[in-house]
């Protein structure tokens, strides 16, 4: 367990923020890096050529690090859909194969595949939310016919778990490759891509991950590093340091997954603020992290099935992101309690979703009941 570190981020006193799931909250040491990397954009004579360069690889290292991956394996990407996009181009589909996702999956991982699918033939299965939860049915939908299986680490509606270690030797079993979109898990829960062994994974940088808008990861197995990526950039090829060298063609390109990465990667002050939170998680490290936010999430659920709110069972749900709904539906004012009382949370569906992090308080969660007892 992590002691406070309410003051380690940007939040007022008098907001209760329990919308890391839609935006993380930001940390004092991201927004400074923010600021030096603008200040620093606008004197251009003091960029030097290794700053295209040393912060990025900076940046694979913490992001590979963070899913016990090899930092050859992460590409930097601008989000969801470039790393879907990226897999779906990789991995062969076509007549009378299939693709299993679930049910109200986000979008950024569903057109992709329905886009190759639609060119390549195929077929999309979803996979219904069932009362024991995801993984049962999710490898009842695993046959011969699958050749991809795309499915989050937790639902983002509200933080239902998939075992993502059981469903890729699933998948692996019927030759089939297992596409990871991380966005609401990765760094608020522990992801080793050893033991998963997917194929790839692809995550936002602005969550849970607390860095830029724009700027995702993707980590992709070493079976697949040689394959083509979505455009073809200057920074990604060998000898690019040297830029009196630039106009010396080449075909070959730097080692591992960089070949992926998208243009302009060097993003001064996307890359200068992801370093500064991928650098704070690290030091948290995510399995304490992980504990803290299930004990929060622990005593939500708790607070909520008092006020007469239903949650899913322990072991359905992530550590660090959980749902409640109401058994006569949402009341009708709940939008306006919360905005009344500076409470930020997401309605999802029928679920209202709550996701702390380590800037939440006792009297953030005392503030949320009080809000729930008065709406119901």
């Amino acid at each position: 367990m992590l002691p406070d570190q309410s003051l380690l981020f940007d939040v007022p006193h008098d907001v209760t923020y329990l919308n890391s799931a839609y935006f993380g909250p930001r940390l004092h040491s991201v927004a400074k890096a923010g600021e030096e990397s603008v200040a620093l954009t606008g004197r251009p004579w003091e960029v030097a050529a290794d700053a295209f360069f040393e912060p990025v690889e900076q940046l694979r290292g913490l992001v590979a690090k963070a899913m016990n991956g090899d930092a050859d394996g992460v590409a930097l990407i601008p989000g969801i859909s470039y790393g879907a996009g990226t897999a779906a181009k990789n991995l062969a589909i076509g007549p009378g194969r299939t693709v299993v996702m679930l049910d109200a999956q986000f979008p950024s991982n569903v057109y992709p595949w329905r886009t190759k699918v639609a060119a390549e033939g195929g077929e999309i299965v979803t996979v219904p939310r069932t009362p024991d939860g995801w993984t049962t049915a999710i490898l009842n939908a695993i046959d011969d016919r699958t050749a991809v299986v795309t499915v989050p680490n937790c639902h983002w509606t509200d933080g239902s778990i998939v075992d993502l270690v059981a469903v890729g030797n699933a998948a692996r079993d019927v030759g089939a490759a297992l596409c990871v979109d991380a966005s609401q898990s990765f760094c608020a829960m522990p992801l080793d891509v050893a033991d998963v062994q997917p194929d790839f994974v692809y995550s936002v940088g602005y969550k849970w991950q607390l860095g830029f808008y724009g700027l995702a990861y993707l980590w992709v197995a070493p079976q697949h590093r040689a394959g083509g990526p979505l455009e073809e950039g200057w920074a990604t090829r060998e000898g690019a340091e040297d830029f009196a060298g630039l106009v010396d063609y080449t075909d070959a390109y730097h080692d591992g997954a960089r070949r992926f990465d998208v243009g302009e990667r060097s993003n001064f002050i996307g890359v200068a603020m992801a370093n500064a939170a991928m650098t704070q998680i690290d030091e948290w490290g995510v399995a304490n992290i992980a504990e803290t936010l299930r004990s929060r999430t622990d005593t939500i659920a708790a607070g909520a099935t008092e006020a007469g709110w239903l949650t899913a069972p322990s072991d359905q749900r992530s550590p660090h992101l959980i749902g409640i709904r109401h058994p006569d539906g949402l009341p009708a004012d709940i939008a306006d309690v919360f905005r009344s009382n500076r409470i930020s949370v997401s309605v999802r569906g029928d679920s209202i979703r709550i996701s702390p992090h380590l800037h939440t308080t006792d009297r953030d969660v005392e503030r949320l009941f009080a809000a729930l007892r008065a709406a119901s």
